[in-house]
């Protein structure tokens, strides 16, 4: 089990503000209080994963919840693969929470080495139960790499 008193930070990559503006209350409402890095480009999440530019403290994210619709010239998927092939980056977990309940958006996730997919719920109530189930997991059961 984790170590409950370090406090944790995810990275959440979301392109819509509604549901990152709930994602993240529903991780701040956590006892765990974890930190929270919110962004909707990818450009600006390889400058802060790579702490490049304006980034160049960053922390290392314990956990990254991807959209795969994230903006920018990147596409999700192509953020993933460029991620999952770093070897700096590569054991950072990356769940895939997404619109996308299609056979192959979820084959070619795993194909490039995303840790998990989810069909993200279209209901706020859902969506606050799956980011509850998701962050209880993730950072409570699972023992994450450190960096």
């Amino acid at each position: 089990m984790q170590d409950l008193s370090t406090q944790r930070l995810i990275l959440v990559l979301q392109a819509n503000p509604t549901d990152g503006t709930l994602i993240q209350k529903v991780l701040a409402e956590n006892d765990m209080h974890p930190q929270i890095v919110m962004m909707s480009h990818t450009q600006e999440a390889l400058d802060f994963l790579r702490r490049q530019g304006l980034y160049m403290t960053s922390q290392r994210p314990d956990l990254i919840l991807l959209d795969l619709e994230l903006g920018g010239e990147t596409t999700g998927y192509e953020l993933l693969s460029a991620l999952k092939a770093d070897p700096t980056l590569r054991r950072i977990p990356i769940i895939v929470l997404t619109m996308s309940d299609q056979v192959e958006d979820i084959f070619k996730t795993y194909a490039v080495q995303g840790n998990c997919y989810v069909i993200r719920p279209g209901n706020r109530d859902q969506l606050a139960q799956t980011i509850q189930r998701i962050e209880d997991f993730w950072l409570r059961i699972v023992t994450l790499p450190s960096e």
